[in-house]
C-alpha cells in the first residue's frame, strides 16, 4: 500500500512567524507531528510519502504514487483541507480523513466524499482502518466512542518522513488531556480531563531518534497542558535532565502549561535544568470574574504578574494567551489586557476575539441560548467571534483592533522583549559549540538595519543591545531570537487591523440592511 499523506495549509497567524523565518531561510515553524505519528502507527510494511502543504506543494507524480491519501487538520486548516480532499478525488484517489476538526465536526468530511473517516485518537481507530481494507471494504466511520487510548502505546512519530530544514522547531508530545474545565477548551472534549503520558524512556527514544537524525535546535512540547499530570512530568524530568547534560544540550525545550506552575518551584528547577527556555500560558483576561465565569478558576487562585514575574524570573521566557469577549465582560478590557502584558513584560502576547468552538461547554450554552451565529468557528486571530455577543459587537472589535496593534507597536515591543530578557535568569549550561552559518549572520544583519537603523527605533535597539551585553550576556541569542520575530509582528498587526474592519463593515452594513428593512415593513403596515 503507498500512502500519500497531505497536510493542509495554514493561513497567516499569530504563530507563523513567516517574515521572521524568512530571516534564517525555513519555511514553517513546526511539523505536522499528528501525520507522522499515523505513520508510525499504520503498518510497517506499506510505504508512505508525506508532503506538507505549508513547506511544497504535492505534484502529479505524487498522485500517481498513490493509492491511498490520507488527509488531516485542525479547524484553520478547513479550506485548504476540503481542497485537498476535492483533489484527492477528482483524480479517483481513495481518500482518509480525520484529526481534530474532524472529530469534533466530522459532517464537513463526509459532504466532501472522503471514503473514510478515522475520528478520535489513531491509536485506537486507526487499527480498524487497516482492518476495514483487509477485508475490501470501500467506506467506513470509525469512531473510539468515548474510549481513551493509553498512550504508552504510540510508537516513534516517523521524522524520518520530514524535511527536517524546513522547519524552524521539532515537535513531541508527552501527554494529551488537561485536568481542568475551562468553558471555551475543546481540548478537554477531544482528549479528556485526565492525563495521559508517555514513559520516560518513551519520551527519551524519540529524541534520541531526532538526535541521530541530526536535529539540534529547538523543541516544542505541544502538550496542551505540559504540567497536567505534575507526579509524572516530574518523574520525566529528572530523567530528561541528565540525558540532555550526557548530550551536550542539543536541544531547547519550549511548551504549554497552566499559570499554577509558578507555584511548583521543585517542578520550575526541574525545567530548568532539563534545558526549556520558554512556556505559553493561558492567561485569557486579567478579569478574574471572566475567569469565574468561564470556569477558569486555576488562574483565580494567585495574583497572575507575580506568577508571570516568577516564571520569567527563573529562566523562563513568556508567551501568553488573552481573549477579548466574554460574557458580561466589562469595556476596556482590551487596554487591561495591554496594561497586564505592559506590566509583565510579556514579549509575545497572542490576542484574539472569544470563539466558541463545537462541543464545548460554551458552545454548548450558547446554543441552548440560540447566540449561536456561526456553528462551527475559526480560531485565527483575524475573525470576529461567531456568536451574539453581550457587549455590542462593534464594541468588542474596535477594542481587539486597537490592543492588538497597540501591544506589537515597534517601540512598545522592544521595550517588553528588553525588560522580560534583564529580568530572566540565564540558563546554567554550557551547550556543544555550533558552528555559525551564513544564514544567522545574515538574519543578523537584517535585524541591525531594519531595527538599528531604518526604524525610528534606531536609538534604541542599539541602546538596548548593548545594555544586554553588558548586564545579562548569557540571554544575548534568545534576545536577539526575540527581536527578530518582530519582522512577523509588523507585518501581521496590519493583517489582522485590516481583516478584522473588513469583517466590522460587512457586519454593520448587513446590520443597517436589516434596520432599513424592518422599519419599510414597519412603515407598509401603517399605510394599509
Amino acid at each position: 500500500m503507498k500512502v500519500l499523506l497531505l497536510y493542509p495549509l495554514f493561513p497567516k497567524s499569530f504563530w507563523s512567524f513567516d517574515k521572521a523565518l524568512e530571516l534564517i531561510g525555513r519555511k514553517v515553524s513546526f511539523p505536522p507531528l499528528g501525520m507522522i505519528t499515523v505513520a508510525a502507527i499504520l503498518p510497517q510494511t506499506w510505504e508512505f510519502r508525506l508532503v506538507d502543504r505549508n513547506v511544497r506543494f504535492e505534484t502529479e507524480a505524487d498522485w500517481n504514487w498513490a493509492d491511498l491519501v490520507i488527509v488531516s487538520g485542525m479547524i484553520v486548516q478547513k479550506s485548504d483541507m476540503l481542497h485537498v480532499i476535492g483533489e484527492a478525488k477528482r483524480r479517483g484517489k481513495m481518500v482518509v480523513a480525520g484529526g481534530p476538526y474532524l472529530t469534533s465536526v466530522p459532517t464537513v468530511a463526509e459532504e466532501a466524499g472522503v471514503d473514510f473517516l478515522v475520528l478520535d485518537e489513531g491509536e485506537i481507530t486507526l487499527p480498524m482502518l487497516v482492518e476495514a481494507l483487509e477485508r475490501g471494504e470501500t467506506k467506513g466511520v470509525f469512531s473510539a466512542k468515548g474510549e481513551k487510548p493509553d498512550v504508552t502505546i504510540t510508537p516513534i512519530p516517523r521524522y524520518d518522513l520530514l524535511d527536517l530544514e524546513a522547519y524552524s522547531d521539532m515537535s513531541v508530545q508527552f501527554s494529551r488531556g488537561c485536568p481542568f474545565q475551562c468553558e471555551f477548551c475543546d481540548i478537554i472534549v477531544l482528549y479528556g480531563r485526565k492525563p495521559r503520558t508517555k514513559t520516560p524512556a518513551q519520551l527519551l527514544a524519540e529524541l534520541q531518534f531526532l538526535y541521530d537524525l541530526g536535529w539540534r535546535r529547538s523543541i516544542f512540547i505541544v502538550d496542551d497542558n505540559f504540567i497536567g499530570n505534575k507526579r509524572n512530568v516530574k518523574l520525566l524530568l529528572r530523567e530528561l535532565g541528565p540525558w540532555m547534560a550526557e548530550h551536550g544540550y542539543p536541544f531547547r525545550f519550549s511548551t504549554e502549561a497552566s499559570v499554577d506552575l509558578a507555584q511548583d518551584e521543585e517542578l520550575l528547577d526541574l525545567m530548568i535544568t532539563a534545558n526549556f527556555s520558554a512556556v505559553f500560558l493561558g492567561i485569557e483576561t486579567p478579569d478574574t470574574d471572566s475567569l469565574t465565569l468561564t470556569q477558569k478558576f486555576q488562574n483565580t487562585r494567585h495574583s497572575l504578574m507575580e506568577s508571570v514575574q516568577i516564571i520569567n524570573r527563573a529562566g523562563l521566557r513568556v508567551m501568553a494567551g488573552f481573549i477579548i469577549g466574554f460574557d458580561n465582560e466589562k469595556p476596556g478590557a482590551g487596554d487591561r489586557i495591554i496594561d497586564f502584558v505592559e506590566a509583565t513584560a510579556i514579549p509575545q502576547a497572542m490576542c484574539s476575539m472569544l470563539q466558541a468552538l463545537p462541543s464545548t461547554a460554551l458552545w454548548q450554552r450558547l446554543k441552548k441560548e440560540d447566540r449561536l451565529l456561526n456553528e462551527e468557528a475559526n480560531i485565527n486571530q483575524t475573525t470576529l467571534t461567531n456568536f451574539i455577543p453581550t457587549r455590542p459587537l462593534e464594541e468588542l472589535a474596535r477594542e481587539y483592533i486597537r490592543c492588538f496593534w497597540e501591544l506589537y507597536e515597534p517601540k512598545r515591543y522592544l521595550a517588553r522583549v528588553f525588560r522580560h530578557f534583564m529580568a530572566m535568569k540565564p540558563t546554567p549550561h554550557k551547550k556543544k559549540f555550533r558552528a555559525v552559518e551564513f544564514k544567522d549572520i545574515r538574519a543578523l544583519a537584517i535585524v541591525c538595519w531594519r531595527q538599528g537603523i531604518k526604524r525610528s527605533t534606531r536609538f534604541q535597539f542599539w541602546h538596548q543591545l548593548f545594555a544586554i551585553i553588558l548586564h545579562n550576556p548569557k540571554v544575548l541569542e534568545s534576545y536577539i531570537t526575540n527581536c527578530a520575530l518582530f519582522e512577523h509582528f509588523i507585518d501581521y498587526r496590519q493583517i489582522v487591523r485590516s481583516q478584522i474592519e473588513d469583517q466590522l463593515a460587512q457586519f454593520l452594513a448587513t446590520e443597517a440592511n436589516l434596520k432599513t428593512q424592518a422599519l419599510t415593513q414597519q412603515y407598509e403596515k401603517s399605510r394599509i
